[in-house]
């Protein structure tokens, strides 16, 4: 009996989840972005909190509430028939939300940075979901801080420089060897223009770990709005003692490309660490799941939890926000 006692102790020490830590964030320097499903959510997160967060990057994605709250519209004209998608519907809508204050007011957007790449070859996303993407911020932000690859020959994929399928194949792990390193491009433009860029293998010297998603949300489980238990983070070297001010990054994985199907791969191979270890940027990773209503365990962007999916009050992009909360400040 003290043996089994022992080995219970010991499996669930192995598999306690930690903790996310406080680290010294510069509040002025904290962005996102995602891909696909997770584009949309970097708009959705960016234009809810943009008191917060100062830029805004995206692969494949539509503009902020695309969908309206409907699967149809979301698998529909904001994925294949960009010529319908009414960008004056979807701003009207932003300002309606701003004047609730159900969202960040809009004009916190003017100076933040917005980085859309939607890759020529897409056969899942159309690429005109960029350039409507792109009308959509116009209203909103300085022209000067918008920067945009609408002429990249990529699938529907995460460009790395040598990971992955090859570039026009979409396919899991959704990941694509493109000779083109798309975190570091948005992570660039977002940061001004001047990062240190992988000139070759970086080493990872910085603590790597996942964490319990379940402390940021306060009356239900993460299951229950379709996210994970465990999300990740990686925090640079130079961060770690807390002595310097760094700079914090959320990237919102795409559809069948969280840890459920993937385990760790994307998050470990999008070149999103390595740039980060160069450049003093924490990167945090929240993690969605499939649920019955989202079985391709896709971030929310049609309305699946809740009908107001796109403001401060739905539970993913809160939860999501409570996490950078944690981290810094």
């Amino acid at each position: 009996m003290l043996i089994t006692f022992a080995l219970l102790v010991l499996f669930s020490a192995a598999n306690a989840q930690v903790e996310l830590q406080k680290y010294n964030v510069d509040p002025t320097q904290i962005s996102c972005s995602g891909i696909s499903s997770g584009a949309s959510m970097a708009t959705q997160f960016h234009v809810a909190y943009s008191a917060t967060i100062m830029g805004a990057g995206m692969i494949a994605p539509s503009p902020y509430y695309c969908a309206q709250g409907s699967v149809l519209t979301a698998t529909g004209e904001c994925m294949q028939t960009p010529a319908t998608v009414d960008v004056s519907e979807l701003t009207a809508q932003t300002e309606r939300y701003a004047t609730l204050g159900d969202i960040d007011p809009v004009t916190n957007l003017l100076d933040s940075r917005v980085f859309i790449l939607h890759g020529t070859l897409d056969t899942v996303v159309d690429p005109g979901l960029g350039v409507k993407t792109e009308e959509y911020y116009l209203n909103y932000v300085n022209p000067a801080n918008i920067a945009t690859v609408f002429d990249f020959p990529s699938q529907h994929t995460f460009p790395t420089i040598s990971y992955g399928n090859p570039c026009d194949v979409a396919r899991s792990p959704y990941i694509s060897a493109c000779n083109y390193d798309g975190a570091y491009a948005i992570l660039n433009s977002l940061y001004g223009g001047a990062l240190q860029a992988p000139s070759g293998p970086v080493t990872l010297t910085g603590e790597f770990y996942e964490f319990d998603q379940n402390e940021f949300f306060y009356v239900s489980p993460p299951s229950l709005s379709s996210m994970d238990d465990i999300g990740y983070v990686y925090v640079p070297s130079g961060c770690v003692p807390r002595d310097i001010p760094c700079k914090l990054h959320v990237v919102f994985h795409g559809c069948v490309m969280g840890r459920h199907k993937l385990g760790d791969e994307f998050v470990r191979n999008a070149g999103y660490n390595e740039v980060a270890e160069l450049n003093n940027i924490i990167i945090l990773y929240p993690q969605a799941i499939a649920t019955a209503s989202n079985p391709n365990g896709c971030w929310d962007w049609w309305g699946y939890t809740i009908y107001y999916y796109a403001t401060q009050g739905a539970n993913q992009p809160l939860a999501t926000f409570r996490m950078v909360e944690k981290v810094a400040f």
